[in-house]
């Protein structure tokens, strides 16, 4: 069974344009989560799925100056697109990761695949049905024919949008398995992905703390930040546009209960 994680890219962004490849420990954003991903023990590839407009060339450039995989897809059918890349990547089972979370542990996203392979039962198995680990470490792990089975059902574009959003949201149809943080590593209140300019501004002092090395764990990164609170503090307030999509407003578990094709 070939796994592949495929990372989730486009340079259009609303708080951050461009910020994929935005430096990050004196690599584009892209770059360096594609090496912390190289860590993992798990995987016997990564690769990057972007969308087809123009503004992303720079991103299959880079990849093609690496030697990393490159898929292009539709822009805004992220679940097409997320789809599409895995079969060109010939997966068996999935690892999707979004690109504008570059601390992501590889540990973590070793465990998330290690439950899954020995569970044998799950279609998907991820750590954010709930938000228990701190933002920027979200992992989903998945087999490519429940994705398929998921795209060939879900119709609604805001749905798509948002990549696994219809597996996740249809348990009667998908047999799901959700991971929750425990002991240091459950700090919901922390965020270490990038969405503005003071999300960078944090991770590039994360990053800077630890020198040229990128095997740092989460629980090292939480044990900094927790010994320096300033830093965690700055972008502790800025609104965060995931979460209705976790269920975590009321409007939004309204318009997720009416997704049709559940059963």
């Amino acid at each position: 069974m070939r796994i592949v994680a495929s990372i989730q890219v486009r340079m259009g962004s609303e708080r951050l344009p461009g910020k994929v490849m935005q430096s990050i420990g004196g690599k584009p954003m892209v770059g360096y989560l594609i090496g912390r991903l190289q860590h993992c023990d798990s995987l016997d590839d990564v690769g990057v799925a972007t969308g087809f407009s123009e503004s992303n060339n720079v991103i299959q450039e880079f990849c093609e100056a690496a030697k990393i995989m490159c898929f292009r897809g539709p822009d805004e059918d992220v679940l097409g697109r997320l789809l599409e890349s895995l079969q060109y990547f010939e997966a068996d089972i999935g690892v999707v990761v979004y690109g504008d979370n570059p601390l992501i542990d590889p540990r973590i996203v070793d465990e998330m695949v290690r439950l899954f392979k020995e569970s044998k039962s799950y279609d998907w198995v991820g750590n954010d049905l709930k938000t228990t680990f701190p933002a920027g470490m979200e992992v989903e792990v998945f087999t490519v024919s429940a994705l398929a089975d998921s795209a060939r059902r879900a119709r609604d574009k805001k749905i798509r949008e948002h990549g696994t959003l219809f597996m996740r949201k249809s348990p009667s149809r998908y047999k799901l398995l959700n991971v929750e943080a425990s002991g240091i590593r459950r700090r919901p209140d922390v965020c270490l992905g990038i969405d503005t300019p003071v999300d960078a501004a944090v991770v590039e002092e994360i990053v800077e703390s630890f020198g040229g090395d990128d095997r740092f764990s989460l629980e090292e990164i939480l044990s900094f930040l927790d010994k320096n609170p300033e830093i965690a503090k700055k972008n502790e307030d800025v609104p965060r546009r995931w979460r209705p999509y976790r269920g975590e407003s009321e409007n939004m578990k309204r318009f997720l209960d009416r997704i049709p094709d559940k059963r």
